[in-house]
């Protein structure tokens, strides 16, 4: 029971630090780089800039009224534990941002603000996001939608931006900081999808073969990789079949194909792209 309690006091502080980071990371992008050149946020942050500039108010407390509602659905659809950790991560990036705000921005040149500030911010929500929070009601939606529906969190969050960027252009902004905040969090959600999903892009191949046994030991021979095979019955021919199932990345899939061309030019490869992988040692032997 001891040892299970520090587990969850460690993976919990874990949590809280990296959420803390990311809310950080994401301010240095807003404040730095963005906000100060006029280049517009998204989501949530982006409808307090307008609120903000519209009524004369402060952005943090639309910031958090505006949060709200998508923290209720957070409550009710994905529980209370990670509610709290967007409410601080929120919270977090509200404090951070306002700190930062005194400071001098790193670049006024719009381009570099532009691809830098995007860069930054990306990677800051993408590893709150990992971690098991939100920084942006948008991002909880995100979250919800891309579990049942094939959009990433970051390609959902880039749909609702434009939306938010062609809002504030008529009512704000001008169109050329519309057209710069699209660039921004184009960027933006390829580093969250990056962070979220990981770097590295797996992939898993499935081979269906005459000639499973030789193929399967050269294989893992050359690769170093587990190999499954999969039991399996044609169609047609009615007889079993044992198909190969193996997880490569993306350079090794040469000396696959290779491997198994050689072996039985007739067999067929299946690949399918995979987003992150954990568990066993595959990172392990990704290492050698």
């Amino acid at each position: 029971m001891v040892v299970t309690r520090k587990k969850i006091i460690l993976r919990e502080t874990k949590q809280i630090v990296m959420i803390t980071i990311g809310a950080i990371i994401a301010a240095i992008g807003l404040e730095l780089f963005l906000v100060p050149n006029a280049i517009l946020d998204g989501g949530i942050i982006g409808l307090s800039i307008i609120a903000a500039e519209l009524s004369g108010m402060k952005m943090s407390l639309f910031l958090i009224l505006f949060n709200l509602p998508f923290l209720y659905i957070g409550y009710k659809k994905m529980g209370k534990k990670f509610t709290l950790h967007t409410l601080y991560g929120v919270i977090v990036l509200s404090g951070c941002t306002a700190y930062l705000h005194h400071f001098e921005p790193v670049t006024y040149d719009l381009f570099l603000a532009t691809i830098i500030g995007a860069v930054i911010l990306g990677t800051g929500v993408g590893l709150v996001i990992r971690t098991g929070g939100a920084l942006d009601g948008t991002e909880i939606i995100a979250i919800l939608i891309s579990k049942n529906r094939p959009v990433s969190v970051g390609q959902f969050i880039m749909i609702v931006n434009v939306f938010i960027f062609i809002l504030a252009a008529l009512l704000v902004f001008t169109w050329e900081t519309a057209m710069y905040s699209i660039i921004t969090y184009y960027i933006a959600y390829k580093m969250i999808d990056i962070v979220v999903e990981g770097l590295e892009e797996y992939k898993s191949v499935t081979i269906i073969s005459d000639k499973p046994e030789e193929i399967a030991p050269e294989l893992n021979a050359k690769l170093g990789r587990g190999i499954t095979y999969i039991k399996g019955q044609g169609v047609f021919s009615n007889e079993p079949k044992k198909l190969i199932y193996t997880i490569v990345t993306r350079i090794e899939l040469y000396t696959l194909r290779s491997i198994v061309e050689e072996l039985d030019p007739k067999a067929i490869i299946a690949i399918e792209n995979i987003a992150d992988i954990s568990g066993s040692n595959f990172k392990k032997a990704s290492a050698h």
